[in-house]
């Protein structure tokens, strides 16, 4: 089982962010983005796929997880989609990256959507599995179908106090269950948990989870250096640059939908691909897949 290191670090924002590298340094830069409640290794077999085709590849640890630290104790440790977006960005600044294709799922794939929407110039292409990743906050208390709800405990729970007190306690005990719930045919033994679980014992990462399951329903209040991306994202920006997204058939999240659902919000070239066979953590479970589809993006750019 390939462990991603060794990690590199760079002070980017309001983060030391910890992040793995491979391929080569002139390459056509390529950021794989992880979400929640996983890390870098949920790329382990799709960066040095990537690598192996010329492709300068940087996973890193979002905030709050693994070994990316805050700079400061005064920055509040903020999950909201705006920070995410921001943190990229930054990165991407640090390492002198002018523009590249981004790929992500989750959380990751919404910092993705983020800059591609917001600094199209930053971005060469995206990888987008949910499609459109960007929330609408303002439709937050729109009730969806039972199904949807029911598949929506964690977030519901994670606004209770109890629900912040049962992360603490035993973080890897619901994490693993939401693996086991949003990717019920993937068949991952305890090792490869363990492998990812690690990155969960960040010290941040408790209130970074809550703060986010809790802003995206306006329950709390963001971090004011985000408020103006936030505002910008609230009006449902448009993405304007060459995408491929994707939906799992056995997504125990967000169930498949037709392209058509979100076609007013891709004004570039998209393709838009289900997938048999797979749940919530694409890239885990059909690497060959994701990778082929970030080469499809990379290829005009030789």
């Amino acid at each position: 089982m390939k462990i991603l290191t060794p990690l590199h670090h760079i002070h980017a924002g309001v983060l030391d962010v910890a992040y793995f590298e491979a391929g080569p340094a002139d390459g056509p830069p390529v950021f794989l983005m992880h979400g929640f409640p996983y890390d870098i290794h949920a790329y382990a077999e799709v960066a040095p796929l990537l690598a192996a085709q010329g492709c300068r590849v940087i996973v890193p640890y979002l905030r709050g997880f693994g070994a990316t630290q805050f700079l400061s104790d005064a920055t509040p440790r903020s999950g909201e989609q705006a920070a995410l977006g921001a943190d990229l960005l930054a990165l991407m600044d640090a390492l002198h990256i002018p523009h590249a294709v981004l790929a992500g799922y989750d959380w990751g794939g919404r910092a993705a959507c983020v800059v591609a929407a917001l600094w199209p110039q930053r971005c060469t292409g995206l990888v987008s599995f949910n499609s459109y990743n960007i929330q609408n906050i303002a439709r937050a208390m729109v009730p969806d179908t039972p199904q949807n709800e029911h598949s929506l405990w964690y977030q519901y729970y994670f606004h209770s106090e109890r629900g912040r007190a049962g992360l603490a306690k035993d973080r890897r005990g619901i994490c693993k269950l939401l693996w086991r719930l949003w990717s019920p045919s993937w068949r991952f033994d305890d090792a490869a948990f363990e492998r990812s679980a690690a990155a969960f014992d960040n010290p941040d990462f408790v209130d970074v989870v809550i703060q986010s399951y809790r802003h995206r329903f306006a329950l709390t209040q963001g971090d004011v250096a985000y408020a103006d991306i936030e505002h910008r994202l609230a009006a449902q920006p448009a993405i304007t640059v060459p995408a491929i997204t994707f939906d799992g058939a056995d997504d125990g999240v967000r169930p498949p939908a037709p392209a058509s659902q979100h076609a007013h919000l891709f004004t570039g070239p998209r393709a838009h691909r289900g997938v048999p066979g797979v749940g919530h953590n694409m890239p885990q479970e059909v690497p060959q897949v994701f990778a082929d589809a970030v080469l499809e993006l990379v290829k005009p750019l030789r």
